[in-house]
């Protein structure tokens, strides 16, 4: 199988060096293996992506030295494929509509009852479950923030005949240095990753829904990701083993943090590429700066 990956930026900011690693590595991990590094468009959150950023992105891949296979996928051309992913799930008693807000979930999740400050998962808050259905709601898909009933996903899950472990294989490391074969518990996926929300009001699907069917869309078989999102890999398998998609290999990365320790974000233009090209940095300096 020909080794692909991709590097999958949101067109909400400026690039800066924590992309610029990401990207390179993910490309030079490919070049390696003789197979390719995609690019792909994240922008499913229309108020927030702009078209001046991702003209952007092209620019700056560019100027470093990559380039990809053409036409790049998009999110806000697969709304119909995530659509119809939910509609699935739902069909299937696995998702309910939830009515509560973030600070909803913050007071019940910090409840006397809930044992003082709430959990904190991949996903954010560990959701209390305040608006879980005794049984699985009936009727349409409706346009409302949709949950994963992970109990429910689970007992499917290991009902399947023949199921090997639910978890995955690690190339990179994660936060605590793990490599290899990663098993996921299904105790730790109810206590410490919860309902997880796959839609939102508005919006076709969540980051976790649409990266994993987007992935399996272009035929990832490598995964080369900061290891922030790590945890969020759980989400992901679980989506795949529910909707029955291939599960690729993951390389979690180290995150590029400034001097402070602090990871980077887009809001810290000082370290944008697009800065240090004005200041006259070459793409052999930036590999330098990133360690490559």
């Amino acid at each position: 199988m020909t080794f692909r990956t991709r590097f999958a930026p949101s067109p909400t900011g400026p690039l800066h060096l924590g992309h610029a690693y990401s990207a390179l590595l993910a490309d030079d991990l490919a070049q390696r293996a003789g197979g390719e590094c995609l690019l792909r468009i994240e922008d499913i959150d229309q108020s927030r992506s702009r078209a001046e950023w991702e003209a952007q992105i092209y620019d700056d891949l560019a100027w470093l030295g990559l380039a990809w296979p053409e036409p790049v996928m998009r999110q806000c051309d697969r709304l119909a494929d995530y659509r119809a992913a939910l509609a699935h799930l739902w069909s299937r008693g696995l998702l309910y509509s939830c009515s509560c807000n973030r600070r909803d979930i913050a007071a019940a999740a910090s409840a006397p009852q809930e044992g003082g400050a709430p959990l904190i998962g991949p996903d954010g808050i560990v959701y209390p479950g305040t608006c879980r259905p005794a049984h699985p709601p009936l009727g349409p898909l409706p346009d409302a923030a949709l949950r994963l009933d992970m109990a429910r996903a689970i007992a499917l899950i290991a009902a399947q005949p023949m199921r090997p472990p639910l978890g995955f294989t690690e190339e990179g490391a994660g936060p605590s240095g793990e490599t290899g074969l990663i098993e996921i518990p299904f105790d730790w996926l109810l206590s410490h990753v919860g309902d997880v929300v796959l839609g939102r009001r508005g919006m076709a699907g969540s980051y976790h829904l649409s990266v994993v069917l987007d992935d399996a869309a272009q035929g990832i078989t490598h995964v080369v990701r900061g290891e922030d999102l790590f945890s969020a890999t759980a989400i992901h398998i679980v989506l795949q083993r529910l909707l029955q998609l291939p599960t690729p290999v993951y390389h979690h990365h180290r995150l590029i943090r400034d001097e402070a320790g602090k990871r980077l974000a887009k809001r810290d233009d000082a370290r944008a590429i697009a800065t240090y090209r004005t200041e006259g940095s070459s793409r052999q300096d930036i590999r330098a700066l990133v360690g490559l």
